[in-house]
Formats: structure tokens, sequence, C-alpha cells
């Protein structure tokens, strides 16, 4: 179990919690000395955003490979382009990554074991935010629960053998998902037994867009907490970051006017640049240690009710049936050899 978990539930409110973490979060340094000559990364939704100033963070601290694994291959090769005059002893490559398709993911993985003879650090930065209750159509799941908790997941578990038999000798890779502090405020108030991926995927009754987004977090943080059971932090440590609300993101595009007004200010005010919220993503996989195998300031207080605990397992079982195609089992159960 992760020393975070160990710590119990956190004893303030969401709220005090995020503005706590939100106002007395400076800028994450690497020691002066850090050096990522030879190493290889890869990042997730790096062509904009969070993903692409990590990717200057890592480059510009002397890391040698980078992987921009993106949606759109041509957005990818124009940021690509520019990082390349930026950063010329840098070997950046743009591979095509789709999460909404299982396919894809799977292909990304197989790729990343057949060509790389090295990987370090894979940060999956790929995430998504909807306006309405919509569908992926190849699994019928709820587009939120898909991309920021199933195709995630999904990466992370294909690419944990790879960043394991790729890393030096000693030197564990680094998993780094990144995930939200809304968590904090999320629940999953379902009856016993009722089965979770498909309760969520039913549309009928009002959709709340920020309440979907903050569960498809949570669900994140319960499957990384059984997640540990089959790895090693001397192996590959695997954690959640959370870069806190960032001025200059477009997670929120596209919300309701009000809604959309409100953010806008909010991050005006209080809202950390690219810059500090990128250096969450840089700390957590590069600078800390394995102390910060499967870690947290704190997880969400409904993760320790007996019904936090509950659907936890459930979850667990649930998801780990869904990627039975993918041979999810298989794979974690020789993380442990």
């Amino acid at each position: 179990m992760s020393e975070s978990f160990k710590l119990g539930p956190p004893q303030e409110s969401p709220r005090a919690l995020f503005l706590k973490s939100q106002l007395r979060t400076s800028v994450q340094c690497p020691p002066a000395d850090t050096n990522l000559e030879g190493q290889v990364a890869i990042i997730t939704g790096s062509s904009s955003g969070l993903g692409l100033e990590a990717s200057r963070q890592l480059l510009s601290l002397g890391l040698s490979s980078l992987i921009i694994a993106v949606r759109s291959t041509e957005k990818g090769q124009q940021v690509a382009s520019v990082l390349r005059v930026q950063y010329p002893k840098a070997n950046i490559q743009v591979w095509s990554l789709e999460m909404e398709s299982y396919e894809t993911i799977q292909a990304f993985a197989r790729r990343a074991e057949a060509e790389l003879s090295r990987l370090d650090i894979a940060i999956l930065n790929a995430g998504t935010q909807a306006l309405e209750f919509c569908t992926v159509r190849s699994t019928g799941h709820e587009k939120l629960v898909r991309v920021n908790y199933l195709s995630t997941m999904l990466l992370g578990i294909l690419l944990l053998p790879v960043l394991k038999s790729k890393s030096p000798s000693g030197k564990p890779g680094r998993l780094t998902i990144v995930n939200s502090g809304t968590a904090r405020k999320a629940t999953i108030p379902l009856p016993k037994d009722t089965p979770i991926l498909t309760a969520l995927d039913d549309k009928s009754g009002a959709f709340d867009i920020f309440g979907r987004y903050a569960v498809s977090k949570l669900l994140g943080h319960l499957f990384v907490i059984n997640l540990v059971r089959y790895t090693s932090a001397d192996d590959v440590v695997v954690n959640l970051v959370d870069p806190g609300l960032v001025n200059g993101t477009d997670l929120q595009r596209g919300a309701p006017l009000l809604w959309g007004a409100f953010f806008y200010c909010l991050k005006a005010i209080i809202g950390r640049t690219m810059c500090v919220g990128a250096s969450t993503y840089v700390d957590a996989a590069v600078v800390k240690g394995k102390e910060l195998h499967v870690c947290l300031p704190r997880f969400p207080a409904f993760i320790y009710t007996p019904e936090g605990e509950s659907i936890r397992e459930q979850l667990w079982k649930e998801t780990m049936a869904e990627f039975e195609f993918a041979g999810a089992q298989r794979i974690l159960d020789g993380m442990k050899g």
C-alpha cells in the first residue's frame, strides 16, 4: 500500500486543500546539477499546453530523446520542428496516439517495445473535457471515463514492462500519470454491487460536465491504489501528479458562457503559470525518488469510506475484465517477476 494512502483521509475540506495547494505551491525547480543526457521520454498530449511546456523543460535539462505522442501528427510535427531548432542535439519524434482507440494504444505500446532501446520516463498527460454526454463508439463508454480513465490506465499498464526492461539497471523507470485535485470532491454514489462502468455509461438524467470530469479523475486514484500491488519502486516508480489550476490551458474551452467566464477570471486571479504547472510533472518524473511511488499529498476522503473501499475493489475487477483483450492481468503478474 502506498505511503500516501497510509496518511489517511484529509482533515481539510476539498476547497481548503485546493486553496492551500494553489496558493502555496512554487516552481518545483530541479537541482542545478540535473542532467538528462542519454535519457528517453514519452509525453502524451504534448503538442500544446502543459504537455508541450513539460517537453521544453525536460529538453532544457539535456533530455536526449523525446517522443511527442499526439492525436494530430501534423500538429505534432509543427511543434517538433520548433523544438528541434531550440534543442538541436535532441532526437525529437512524433508518434500517433488516439486515446479513443484501444487498438491505437496497443500499437503505440508495441512500437515502444520494438523501436526503443531505452525508455526512462512516460508522462501520461493526454486528457479531455466534454460539454455533454457522449460515448466512444468502439466501446460505448462515456467519453470522459473512456479517455481520462480507461485509456490512460491501459496505456500505463502496457508501458510498465517497457519502462522496467528498458530503463538502466539500478535506475527505475518513471510512469507519471497526470490527474486532478478535482477528484477530492468527487464521489460515486451507487447501490452495492451495481456495475460501475455500466452506471457511468447511462446517459439518463442530467450530465454535470465538471462533476463527471472529477469522477473520471477519482477513478484513476482508486485504480492506482491497487496497481501498487503489482509494481515495485525498484522497477518502475508510478505516481499521480496534480498541476493545479493553470492559466493558459484550454481544458475549459467551450464551457457554458457563465462557467467559461468564471474559470477565465479564476485562472487570471489565482491560476498558476504554465511553467509552474508543468514543473510539477518534471518534479514527479525526474526529481522525486521512490518515496513518491503511487503518491499524492492526500487521497480523496471518499476513498477511505466503506463505500469507497467497496467501489475500489469492484472497479479494479471491472477494469481488468475490460482490459482482458490486452492481457493486462498477465502483464501485471509479470511485473512481479
